[in-house]
């Protein structure tokens, strides 16, 4: 079972960018990065420390069952926190199993107190099924004598 680092490492480019966002920005500045980047959660840091995340399901429950203003709800007001990180260290497994206990989209990739990435359920299932896969074919190559 491949590692988070592996995992962060294989992301294209495009994917290996983290983009956050500043606890004391409004949800509207958080809602327009994440349309930008064409993500679904952002990191939160205050001074550098991932702080909490903010995600497209804290503005529908948060903000607008609510009532609220996302011009002028800060994000640390309605981000979901204390945020869950994992090290770089842990399988693909552990942090499935972790993010299914915890209702999780996505989860902070955090080493020494510095972000390194995040991943998303996405990340992990398409990581899960590709190793499936290649355990099916090497059980396959074994029955045929190969």
């Amino acid at each position: 079972m491949k590692t988070v680092a592996q995992v962060l490492k294989a992301k294209d480019q495009k994917n290996q960018d983290v983009h956050t966002i500043q606890w004391d920005h409004t949800v509207f500045e958080a809602l327009v990065r994440m349309s930008e980047k064409n993500v679904g959660a952002l990191p939160v840091v205050k001074e550098g420390a991932v702080v909490g995340i903010i995600s497209e399901r804290d503005y529908a429950r948060k903000i607008m069952l609510k009532g609220l203003s996302s011009v002028t709800t800060k994000v640390h007001e309605v981000m979901s926190s204390p945020v869950i990180t994992v090290d770089s260290h842990k399988s693909v497994d552990e942090c499935m199993n972790i993010m299914t206990d915890s209702h999780l989209r996505h989860l902070p990739v955090v080493e020494e107190g510095k972000l390194l990435g995040l991943l998303s359920i996405g990340d992990l299932v398409k990581e899960a099924i590709a190793e499936q896969a290649d355990l099916i074919k090497q059980l396959e190559q074994y029955i045929r004598g190969e």
